[in-house]
């Protein structure tokens, strides 16, 4: 699983609008991360997901969270034990 996640990071980064990408467990450790984020935000990321999970009355939905700046944006989204973010610039 390891090397496919990396390949999916990866593949990520190709994206001429993705500055970072970052993937945590429900603990918010690190399972992968590249460009602009990294260890550091994988408890923010991690608690993010689950907060806005807990504002939703359907537990098999999953909300993706959108954190807006003049800068760019980070989408952060829950995938079964996986928390994925993607930092993207602003266009």
């Amino acid at each position: 699983m390891e090397s496919t996640l990396e390949q999916h990071l990866d593949d990520t980064m190709k994206n001429p609008a993705v500055v970072g990408v970052l993937c945590t467990d429900q603990q918010g450790h690190n399972l992968g991360c590249r460009g602009s984020l990294s260890d550091e935000h994988g408890g923010v990321v991690s608690v993010l997901a689950k907060q806005a999970a807990a504002l939703i009355k359907d537990p098999t939905d999953s909300p993706t969270v959108c954190l807006e700046s003049e800068s760019g944006n980070v989408l952060v989204r829950s995938h079964g034990t996986v928390t994925v973010a993607v930092h993207k610039m602003a266009s």
